[in-house]
């Protein structure tokens, strides 16, 4: 069976000597949607960064059949759009488009590709008049949209998420639900939102210290009470 992303006895000890990873196995298909949940401290930041190549720890980690090492790095960050919680670490141009245009620029495509991948990518997020405004004037769910459409603009074949909904007000949630909910990449989305990953996710893994504890069908992890409360989800 060939995975999008394969993580295989996954262990990683922050310097201080703070276990955050305590060998993570975790598989998705091609095209699959799933929810990553569990408490703060989980783990959850700390194995999204080693999904594409910021954080080494011991194990094995595979992108689209590539494995983790230097010499596939460039190809692997291609592959992988990770965006981050905070949109305004991922955002620093002068303007959208050029926020947008910044990937695809790095990886050395010509002008006029990058400029229909920023159109592509600025259209699939539902804003495809704004490339001329400042990143920073945007709203919060606009800013997230940017932020995804600098990443959709490098044509990855795996979105992963960090908090997408954290800081949105409802209508902002609303429409970021929907933008996921209608994007063909394969998606590992971390959160707390578990309304969210009832109405987007089929399937659901729960990590918490440092370990899969639960990966299974959405329905029936948010139907078992006892679970969620052990590992401090609230339904």
């Amino acid at each position: 069976m060939h995975h999008t992303l394969e993580v295989r006895n996954l262990h990683y000890t922050y310097p201080d000597g703070q276990a955050a990873l305590r060998g993570v196995d975790l598989f998705v298909a091609p095209g699959e949607k799933v929810a990553l949940v569990g408490p703060n401290g989980a783990g959850k930041s700390t194995l999204i960064l080693h999904l594409n190549g910021i954080l080494h720890g011991q194990g094995e980690v595979r992108v689209c059949s590539l494995p983790m090492e230097d010499v596939h790095l460039g190809r692997i960050r291609a592959s992988v759009g990770v965006v981050f919680q905070d949109p305004d670490d991922q955002l620093f141009s002068p303007s959208v488009a050029e926020d947008v245009a910044f990937g695809p620029l790095y990886m050395g495509l010509a002008a006029d590709e990058v400029e229909k991948r920023v159109r592509s990518a600025l259209a699939a997020v539902g804003m495809p008049g704004a490339g001329g405004r400042v990143s920073h004037h945007l709203s919060g769910g606009e800013k997230k949209r940017v932020a995804i459409a600098s990443v959709l603009s490098m044509e990855p074949e795996i979105l992963v998420l960090d908090e997408p909904t954290a800081g949105l007000d409802p209508r902002g949630r609303r429409g970021l639900i929907r933008l996921l909910a209608a994007l063909p990449q394969t998606m590992l989305v971390s959160t707390h939102d578990l309304r969210m990953v009832a109405e987007l996710f089929a399937r659901t893994v729960v990590l918490d210290q440092g370990k899969v504890v639960a990966d299974g069908p959405t329905a029936d992890l948010m139907a078992d009470a006892g679970l969620l409360a052990a590992h401090g989800l609230e339904a």
